[in-house]
């Protein structure tokens, strides 16, 4: 890790990467400009670039996830005095960083108070009403947070980083028809997204297996979810979360259409707009994953560069495979 991941940090860093950025902390700080003019004439005056500031913002949230305080409390002031304490921007990180050191849920409540009052005052501050949404999600109040994050999309319809998050709430309360209805939403704006195909490929697999569940319905996401789970590996070659659903997906699929003695149910127009694959070509697909799930986890085990993936996924693609090869009849 070096400054110029601060400035362009991977996303989704595992707490080992966060903990190393933190860690640059004394040196950023050291090294960094202090203007002593007020603003706004820092920012007419000032000649620094505009990596100088992403850097503190970016090292800022390294340090709020690893606890470092002190070190986010100065990241916090130097974009105060540089931006101004009313700049958008510099709001929203500043009601994170209360949120995160609030010592309990009355502390907590005291910040929520604050954002209500500032995002009523402006209700276009886009990024202090998503921090809103973050506090009542920590407050355990997601009726509220869901709430808030619709009337946010009406404002801003948009925005694919609310529509996943309102999808991840409505997955947290077991609504998994209205969480597949805000993924959708997400692909509409990013359809080129292979996380986002995977993760649509999620939901509709929990949504298939979860009880309750009628057998044609099942049947019907069982098939978008591979679909969606092939278009994220078409998207992305090597990408560990879409093959681990891919063979998820084809295995259930498979006893699924076993099951099936009536050929005309399992075609009926209930399963789809398209109709489900046949048993051949799930069987070629449950391989291909299986065998590509494998070579991640070999090439990742023995360190090939290129084949760098978060440990915990490895881990759990290992689990798969092994739990796979057990249930196989010696």
């Amino acid at each position: 890790m070096s400054r110029v991941d601060l400035i362009y940090p991977p996303p989704n860093l595992p707490p080992t990467s966060v903990l190393r950025l933190s860690q640059l902390a004394p040196r950023v700080l050291s090294s960094s400009p202090q203007s002593s003019l007020p603003w706004p004439l820092s920012l007419i005056f000032n000649t620094e670039s505009q990596e100088v500031w992403a850097t503190h913002e970016n090292l800022l949230l390294a340090c709020v996830r690893t606890g470092d305080d002190r070190a986010a409390r100065q990241c916090l002031e130097r974009l105060t005095a540089r931006f101004g304490a009313d700049n958008q921007r510099v709001q929203a990180l500043k009601y994170l960083y209360e949120s995160a050191t609030a010592e309990d849920d009355k502390a907590l409540r005291g910040v929520l108070e604050e954002v209500d009052r500032l995002t009523k005052d402006d209700p276009t501050n886009l990024l202090l009403r998503k921090r809103r949404v973050a506090i009542l999600r920590t407050l355990n109040r997601p009726a509220e947070a869901i709430a808030a994050l619709v009337d946010l999309l009406d404002f801003s319809p948009t925005d694919a980083e609310s529509w996943a998050e309102l999808s991840d709430l409505y997955l947290a309360q077991k609504l998994y028809s209205q969480a597949i209805f805000a993924m959708e939403d997400v692909l509409l704006i990013t359809p080129f997204a292979w996380n986002v195909q995977a993760r649509m490929g999620e939901l509709l697999y929990i949504s298939a297996t979860a009880a309750g569940s009628n057998e044609a319905n099942a049947l019907k996401q069982l098939c978008e979810s591979m679909r969606r789970f092939c278009r994220s590996i078409e998207l992305c070659d090597n990408y560990l979360r879409g093959y681990y659903g891919l063979k998820l997906t084809t295995k259930r699929l498979l006893g699924v259409l076993s099951q099936s003695s009536d050929k005309q149910a399992v075609t009926d127009t209930q399963s789809g707009d398209l109709p489900p694959p046949t048993t051949a070509t799930v069987e070629k697909l449950h391989e291909l994953a299986t065998s590509k799930l494998a070579e991640i986890v070999r090439r990742s085990n023995a360190g090939e560069s290129g084949w760098e993936y978060d440990q915990a996924e490895v881990i759990a693609a290992r689990e798969l495979l092994d739990r796979d090869s057990e249930e196989v009849p010696r």
